[in-house]
């Protein structure tokens, strides 16, 4: 193992900081008139860096709904359906925007980078299918 690796890895475990791969969100609307479509989701990024989570999962949220994202080890189990998307760069702020052409210009992602959302708690289950199809995305039930 290479020393800056293996001093990342020391550094990580004495900060308490734990490596995520996965962000989990949970959303609540902040008016009556704004429907919730998911009310908790959990994404995963491939074929990326893996600071790349980092940064998506911290970014700032300008919709009219109540977000609350946090860094975890990996998406729990028993989610009720996935979404998998083809990645870009605006998605990597907003894991909801895909492309729906695959050959689009995706900069500073590569072509192959996926963005995989895990749906566990949905109020309308057929809409979030939906959207992922709309979007690019390929939608699979456990």
């Amino acid at each position: 193992m290479h020393t800056p690796a293996l001093l990342l890895i020391l550094a990580s475990l004495a900060s308490g900081t734990v490596l995520a791969d996965a962000c989990q969100v949970t959303t609540r609307s902040s008016s009556a008139a704004v429907p919730e479509v998911e009310t908790r989701t959990c994404y995963r990024l491939e074929g990326m860096p893996d600071e790349a989570i980092d940064w998506s999962c911290s970014s700032e949220n300008k919709e009219m709904l109540n977000t609350l994202k946090q860094r975890v080890p990996r998406c729990p189990d028993q989610e009720i359906g996935q979404c998998t998307a083809p990645l870009t760069q605006e998605s990597l702020a907003n894991p909801k925007a895909t492309s729906n052409d695959p050959q689009a210009a995706r900069p500073q992602v590569p072509n192959d980078a996926r963005v995989v959302t895990y749906y566990y708690d949905t109020r309308n289950q057929g809409q979030a299918r939906i959207d992922c199809e709309k979007a690019g995305g390929t939608w699979r039930m456990p």
